[in-house]
């Protein structure tokens, strides 16, 4: 089965820290030797990436902005490297929002986590689509691969509205999946649970989190033997649990219906 070592070059959208970074890193050490290159918010930080191979490349962007600057950086982008098969999308935001308390709800965060975590990942990849579709009709695979979440699956009550985003997007690769199965445009969806990351640092939860999440480079081993294999939908740790209990069978039954519309 195709997979992450099948790509020629790839984008990692949110390569400037926690999971981004590591599979940025782990993909360009690749014995197949891809271009990586690697998208975020902080120069600094994509400078720093670049340092670790020639094969590095970097595109600076804000994913939380308007379409006609998404559609110029996706532009630059396949101008610069016309042989990009394959898109991470890595970027995301979390908030604790106490719904009991409407009136400390900071309404600006909502828009930031709905943007990051969604609705900028679906424009960015109805923008990449037509040359993933044009690599199709050459008889050349590719991979669209959107980061969600275990709380896509099983929701965390105090951060109600990322796991909402998240379970959208789930949602969203799903049908996209199903969409493109006579193509050769492959959706693999990454499902990580709670991993050592910086995106609790401002909720001031990281010491106490740090007790239970699984350590960062174990996930992102197990992330990129999924990858390899090819798998469509790639689990880890109690993420996995959560798909085969509440989910078995889903994935197959929403390919199958599309079938026989």
């Amino acid at each position: 089965m195709t997979g992450i070592k099948d790509v020629k070059c790839v984008l990692v959208i949110g390569a400037t820290a926690g999971i981004g970074r590591a599979l940025a890193l782990a993909i360009h050490n690749l014995d197949s030797k891809p271009i990586v290159v690697v998208s975020g918010r902080r120069q600094e930080r994509l400078d720093e990436l670049a340092k670790h191979g020639e094969r590095i490349k970097t595109a600076r962007v804000d994913i939380n902005t308007t379409h006609d600057e998404l559609k110029q950086f996706v532009d630059r982008v396949l101008s610069e490297h016309p042989n990009l098969d394959a898109v991470i999308l890595s970027s995301g935001v979390q908030h604790i929002f106490d719904l009991k308390k409407p009136e400390t709800i900071d309404m600006s965060k909502i828009d930031d986590e709905v943007n990051t975590n969604y609705v900028s990942i679906i424009k960015l990849i109805v923008l990449f689509l037509p040359h993933f579709l044009k690599l199709s009709a050459e008889g050349r695979p590719s991979f669209i691969v959107p980061i969600t979440s275990g709380l896509a699956i099983q929701p965390k009550a105090d951060v109600p509205n990322y796991c909402a985003t998240k379970a959208g997007l789930h949602s969203l690769a799903l049908s996209l999946r199903a969409q493109l199965a006579d193509t050769k445009v492959r959706v693999i969806e990454i499902l990580p649970p709670l991993v050592e990351s910086e995106l609790h640092d401002h909720q001031g939860t990281t010491p106490a989190l740090s007790k239970l999440w699984m350590p960062l480079d174990e996930f992102t081993k197990h992330t990129m033997e999924g990858l390899i294999r090819g798998d469509l939908q790639v689990a880890v740790g109690f993420s996995a649990q959560l798909l085969v209990k509440y989910e078995k069978g889903k994935r197959e039954s929403v390919e199958q219906a599309s079938k026989n519309q």
